[in-house]
């Protein structure tokens, strides 16, 4: 059987009446009182059984890199599977984008300025891995487990009851064997599935590599063979702002050919041909997380619990393919902060199955999802908000119209510089501290971002009300 062979999985039962509190700070939940539903305390019925929770991190996997999400040459039918089932926020942003600090903040629910992984290397304290989601379901009782890319440092052993940790590069080597790091995320996730004590609730993050580029292979993205079917023939349509004005309208140090930007674009996307023989490749390498995710779900219905876990899948960031003459990640256009987030939570009424919503949720509202949906109490030091009541309540409640976004230098200015900014709907106001330099775009008017209001005297008022806003949040953000 080829890998080839997908499984669409059906949509799954409805559990009905879990309860949601962002309050309550006190003493650590058991797992069985964690979950005791409100509809049913409310009808004196018996609590439901708990909730088990499944989150999946793609890699560099940007928000458009779905057939869900209009994409027509990708092959993706787990993952628009899993929205056919639950929800997809089309229009979740990160709040840094890189991979440490954006997984540090899926884990945290906080903003780097508080979490403080910025820069390779550096972990959690075991006191800040406590307020992660892992620490408090462990906590709580239930049995955790991580696979994959950690990115936040080494992980600790101590920290999980079952831990796969690697990265770096597409094949590996384990025990004598030579597989993808995608075959071997598949094949660990679900010896978790089979390992795991069956009268405990369990906790799996599974984090992918891919679609992560391999910096150091000539080729970047290196797929396995059998993915290469469905995109025999296919052609990739190259993007709106791939062109000179795009690239041009960046501040000159982004476009500068010493910016670390500019340098992988022209490792990947700098002539038609390689354009389309990398993305071809960075298209299958997601077929392939794809493939892994529906064997994942597979599992869970052979196991009969597919009816009782929560399942997340969130890019840790954007990616730009070629657009602005970019290649990667780091900077605030849009290319680089959006990312798939799909929910896929037991509790959704039929009806409401396939929805969409496009608040603008976070990386950092992960980690309370998770825990609310559990019925853990949320740690005071999470700065995210619980996504459920925007896709369970009869009548949403009223959410974030802004945000703040950070990035830290890597390395030096020239290559990675820092940058923060206000995120809103309809503006967006950017500094880049080392640079001196800033920028303004009225997003109704501009949605690529191509010019900068900063100098427009009929604009001034607003870009003073924008600057103190956004102090005003970065100094709310530690």
């Amino acid at each position: 059987m080829t890998r080839f062979a997908f499984a669409w999985w059906g949509i799954l039962g409805v559990v009905m009446g879990l309860g949601i509190s962002n309050a309550g700070l006190g003493r650590t939940a058991s797992a069985a009182e964690a979950v005791a539903p409100r509809a049913a305390a409310e009808a004196g019925a018996p609590a439901a059984a708990p909730m088990n929770v499944i989150v999946i991190v793609g890699d560099d996997h940007r928000w458009d890199s779905l057939r869900v999400a209009g994409n027509d040459v990708i092959h993706t039918p787990n993952l628009d599977a899993l929205a056919a089932g639950g929800v997809r926020f089309t229009q979740a942003r990160v709040t840094t984008s890189i991979c440490m600090t954006s997984r540090a903040s899926i884990l945290t629910g906080q903003l780097m300025s508080r979490h403080g992984i910025d820069r390779f290397g550096k972990a959690l304290s075991p006191e800040q891995f406590a307020d992660t989601y892992h620490g408090q379901l462990r906590a709580a009782g239930y049995w955790t487990g991580f696979v994959g890319k950690y990115g936040v440092g080494g992980a600790r052993p101590e920290d999980f009851d079952f831990l796969r940790s690697y990265e770096g590069r597409h094949w590996m080597e384990r025990g004598g064997q030579r597989l993808h790091v995608t075959e071997f995320n598949r094949r660990d996730a679900l010896e978790f599935l089979e390992q795991r004590p069956t009268d405990r609730p369990f906790l799996l993050s599974l984090s992918f590599f891919a679609p992560h580029a391999e910096d150091a292979a000539p080729e970047q993205y290196l797929p396995q063979d059998w993915s290469a079917e469905p995109y025999r023939n296919a052609v990739v349509p190259r993007s709106n702002l791939a062109n000179e004005a795009a690239l041009q309208s960046l501040p000159p140090f982004l476009a500068d050919d010493a910016n670390e930007g500019r340098v992988r674009y022209r490792w990947r996307f700098d002539t038609p041909e390689r354009y389309q023989e990398y993305m071809i490749r960075y298209f299958r390498l997601i077929t392939e997380v794809d493939a892994a995710i529906g064997d994942l779900m597979a599992k869970l219905r052979q196991q009969g619990i597919a009816e009782r876990t929560l399942v997340v899948f969130i890019g840790d960031n954007g990616y730009f393919h070629a657009d602005r003459g970019l290649a990667d990640k780091w900077y605030p256009y849009e290319q680089a902060l959006r990312v798939p987030l799909v929910i896929h939570d037991p509790r959704l009424p039929t009806a409401r199955r396939g929805l969409t919503r496009d608040e603008l949720a976070l990386n950092i509202d992960v980690a309370p999802t998770v825990l609310a949906d559990c019925g853990v109490p949320i740690p005071p030091a999470m700065q995210g908000a619980d996504l459920a009541p925007l896709y369970l309540d009869e009548n949403p409640p009223a959410w974030r119209d802004e945000f703040f976004y950070e990035h830290p230098t890597i390395t030096r200015r020239e290559r990675i510089p820092s940058s923060i900014g206000l995120i809103r709907r309809d503006l967006k106001y950017v500094r880049w501290p080392e640079w001196e330099h800033e920028q303004l775009f009225d997003l109704r008017q501009d949605p690529d971002e191509l010019t900068n209001l900063v100098d427009d005297p009929a604009r001034a008022e607003l870009l003073a009300e924008m600057r103190q806003r956004l102090e005003n949040l970065r100094q709310s953000s530690r």
